[in-house]
């Protein structure tokens, strides 16, 4: 027997914990079936675009660290190359390394997040998120190392990074390369296979290769779709146009895939990894930085303040979350005429209302959960 029942609305957030921090799904339901979904965005709103705009080009580094903070080392890494192409400074080839080695850190922390609140969304509770915050810590205790700082690091400079790594950093970086491929086959043996995951993941939200391009998405959101793009290879940066490593891609476009893809690429970095310890060089970690040179130092010399040309720069690289990009325009003055950042995180939301619609009220938290959002990047 079929029930008629008129529509309702259900409020998703802004404070519900599905929400992964202050964002707000308007749900319309018939039953338990969604027939609409509206986003609401702008509870975290904090006006950073227009605050660069009066700060000078060093002083904004810091507010790169609070757009996406699980991964603040590629926000200061996507800045800085933007202005670094405007003033047209070569970054030392050992800075090159470093920023390499944090960025892929970066993303191993980022995604041990990403999957482990994804299980929790599916049903699996607690176990897996707790166990990928242990190995995350490991990670951050690196940072601390390199930078004195876990969560905002601030570490990257124009023209390179604020200081070298001290000497017990690389040994007990080894250590780590030691340890986290067999936690990350823990994980596997945990998570890939399990029914509670599939059940609740497997088919959920898909997007084909066509819709995932034409919606702009990127990163595992994109390649979970099957479109093998990755802003490593197809426009390398840093160093990693001399390090070995595969594109994971999915085959079905689904929630699920878009988890399997990254989990198999906290493998790749790892593996990326390795290759970084064992082949960076000595040298200077910053370029000297004048009105009239741009040489490299073996001491960070950043002036406070510094002139880009008139002129623009756009820079992007892959962050955990996909291109990250940073579209700088300089009038000649000290600080940014404009300041725009292309978030991954607010273009990857852009299907969500397709995804949404048609599954059931259970399954709208695993599809949010799928897309791996940081709110501070959507309301920047």
């Amino acid at each position: 027997m079929t029930l008629k029942s008129e529509p309702y609305v259900i409020n998703v957030g802004p404070q519900h914990p599905s929400t992964h921090g202050v964002f707000r799904l308007r749900l319309t339901m018939d039953g338990e079936k969604i027939i609409d979904a509206e986003m609401i965005i702008g509870y975290l709103h904090r006006s950073m675009e227009k605050l660069a705009e009066e700060r000078t080009y060093t002083q904004n580094i810091p507010f790169t660290d609070r757009t996406d903070y699980l991964a603040a080392m590629t926000g200061n890494l996507a800045y800085v190359m933007a202005v670094e192409k405007m003033m047209e400074i070569d970054v030392p080839e050992r800075a090159d390394w470093l920023r390499t080695i944090m960025a892929e850190l970066q993303r191993f922390a980022s995604h041990c997040m990403a999957v482990g609140t994804f299980a929790n969304d599916c049903g699996t509770w607690q176990t897996p998120v707790m166990h990928m915050i242990r190995d995350r810590e490991k990670i951050l205790d690196l940072f601390e190392m390199a930078c004195g700082a876990r969560l905002t690091t601030n570490y990257m400079r124009i023209g390179g990074v604020s200081r070298d790594i001290p000497p017990e950093f690389l040994p007990a970086l080894a250590v780590l390369l030691k340890d986290l491929p067999k936690r990350v086959k823990e994980y596997e043996d945990l998570l890939l296979n399990n029914e509670i995951i599939i059940a609740r993941s497997r088919g959920i939200a898909k997007l084909t290769p066509e819709e995932a391009i034409a919606y702009s998405l990127s990163g595992p959101m994109l390649r979970g779709s099957g479109v093998a793009w990755d802003l490593r290879k197809a426009d390398p940066y840093a160093a990693y146009d001399k390090v070995e490593f595969d594109i994971a891609v999915g085959t079905n476009g689904d929630a699920y895939d878009r988890f399997a893809v990254r989990m198999a690429e906290m493998l790749q970095s790892l593996r990326i990894l390795e290759q970084c310890a064992d082949m960076i060089t000595e040298g200077p970690i910053h370029a000297r930085m004048s009105t009239s040179t741009v040489q490299p130092v073996g001491d960070p010399v950043a002036p406070l303040v510094i002139r880009p040309p008139e002129g623009e720069a756009y820079a992007r690289i892959e962050s955990p979350r996909g291109e990250l990009g940073f579209y700088i325009v300089s009038d000649g003055g000290i600080a940014p005429y404009r300041f725009h950042i292309r978030a991954p995180s607010f273009i990857n939301l852009t299907p969500l209302k397709k995804m949404t619609v048609g599954a059931t009220i259970a399954d709208a938290v695993v599809v949010l959960g799928s897309v791996d959002i940081v709110v501070g990047e959507v309301d920047r």
